[in-house]
């Protein structure tokens, strides 16, 4: 918390009576924001005052608690509101002269872009914080990609190369997304998404749905790329949590063989990553390697042919040699019971040995055909209801953000406000409410 120096006009308790502002407090309690305020005096040095650095920075994380779309909108209620002044740490003595105007925020936000550094140590400091607070916080994460509009005017099409003035978004481009499925009578549907704007990266614990990594692009980047440089930096920066991480959820955007094979081979996570079909049309089923009976399909399902019938059956999944680094399954018609005529003359019916080198996309260390892989792919929900957070509690729906530098200082405010509340609740005794900006306690 930026402590203020001054005597207050009430006590604690009577802030703990103040309904909404007790959020607030809490925040401010649990924010180890010391150094990113020791630089910013040290920069002012013996300038002048009248609007001191931890007041202001109290109150930018007002208005995010709060939600107010744009600096004159928390303003405003600097103004009406004497209490959350107080709190800030505003002067009381000088009632509605102590609320800075706008020009001292711009100058204020300007500052905090020089100490993005300093603004992620915060975030990294309460990811650590909550890793010893939350058991199995990290053992499951989610990765996904969130789209941030971007409402206002881009360059000019004959300006090379683009000038910010301040009313533009020279920073932000066009983005676009491809969805693809199958209804229900079988017909093809395809929809695309396109928007002008960010992308917000993000990577979240799938069990507490809280943030641990994030990074702030163009709409343009590619989720992949951007996905495997979560992951790198994730590990070099908090190897321990990546140690602890057992699986790795993600949708058909990060469908990639080569973050797959990172993920088990470098970190031992075990991908649990949608997967596109990508065979030629009509292809339905390969023949596996030295087997001339078992096939399998585009998403990992093994088969095998009775060879006096011809008929096929789905074998049964029997789990994963970790030493031999193979996926093992059994014969159908002994596991579960089925008869079965070419039994005896069938070369895989004491089951088969699946290397994850027959195809490292598609065979994975959790197998796709497992129960167990669609029961944990279900919670990669997680990271969509913290985009929605994100959208609803957050601002991000609509917001008057421009400049890729001003939108990676506001995500990382967002994000570090998000998790200074939760080890706030934590504290509290307060789990239920881990995840909520809005609700009082």
């Amino acid at each position: 918390m930026a402590i203020i120096p001054q005597q207050r006009l009430f006590g604690w308790q009577e802030i703990n009576e103040l309904g909404d502002l007790e959020r607030l407090v809490l925040l401010l309690h649990n924010l180890p924001d010391k150094e990113l305020m020791s630089k910013l005096e040290q920069e002012r040095g013996k300038g002048r005052d009248n609007y001191p650095v931890r007041a202001v920075w109290n109150s930018i994380l007002a208005g995010i608690v709060f939600q107010h779309p744009s600096i004159e909108s928390l303003r405003r209620e600097l103004l009406r509101n004497a209490q959350l002044r107080e709190i800030c740490g505003f002067d009381p003595c000088l009632g509605e002269r102590a609320v800075p105007p706008a020009h001292v925020y711009s100058r204020f936000l300007k500052k905090l872009m020089r100490c993005a550094n300093e603004v992620e140590e915060i975030f990294a400091r309460l990811v650590d914080e909550i890793s010893t607070l939350l058991p199995g916080f990290g053992q499951v994460l989610a990765l996904d990609s969130k789209a941030i509009d971007s409402l206002a005017r881009g360059r000019k099409r004959d300006e090379k190369p683009p000038k910010p003035d301040g009313r533009r978004d020279t920073d932000a481009d066009f983005g676009r997304k491809t969805y693809r499925g199958r209804g229900k009578d079988g017909t093809l549907w395809e929809k695309i998404v396109s928007w002008f704007g960010y992308k917000l990266h993000l990577l979240v614990d799938a069990l507490y749905e809280l943030p641990v990594a994030f990074a702030v692009t163009k709409a343009s980047a590619s989720d992949v790329k951007e996905g495997h440089a979560l992951i790198d930096r994730l590990a070099k920066e908090r190897p321990a949590l990546v140690a602890r991480c057992e699986a790795l959820l993600a949708d058909k955007a990060y469908d990639d063989t080569k973050l797959i094979v990172k993920l088990w081979d470098e970190h031992r996570i075990k991908p649990v990553i949608d997967i596109r079909n990508q065979w030629r049309d009509g292809e339905e089923t390969r023949v596996l390697a030295g087997k001339e009976n078992i096939v399998y399909d585009s998403r990992g399902t093994v088969y095998c042919y009775c060879p006096r019938t011809n008929k096929r059956r789905e074998m049964a999944y029997g789990g994963f040699e970790k030493d031999r680094e193979t996926l093992k399954y059994r014969c159908p018609a002994r596991h579960y019971g089925v008869a079965c005529r070419g039994i005896k003359q069938c070369p895989a019916a004491g089951g088969v040995r699946v290397p994850l080198a027959e195809d490292r996309r598609i065979f994975t260390p959790l197998a796709r055909s497992s129960y167990k892989w669609e029961t944990t792919y279900k919670k990669r929900t997680a990271v969509e209801r913290v985009n929605a957070r994100l959208d609803e509690a957050f601002g991000f729906e609509k917001h008057f953000i421009r400049g890729l530098k001003k939108m990676r200082l506001r995500c990382g405010l967002a994000l570090i406000v998000m998790l200074a509340m939760a080890v706030g609740r934590i504290r509290a005794k307060q789990g239920v409410k881990l995840r909520s900006l809005v609700r009082a306690a």
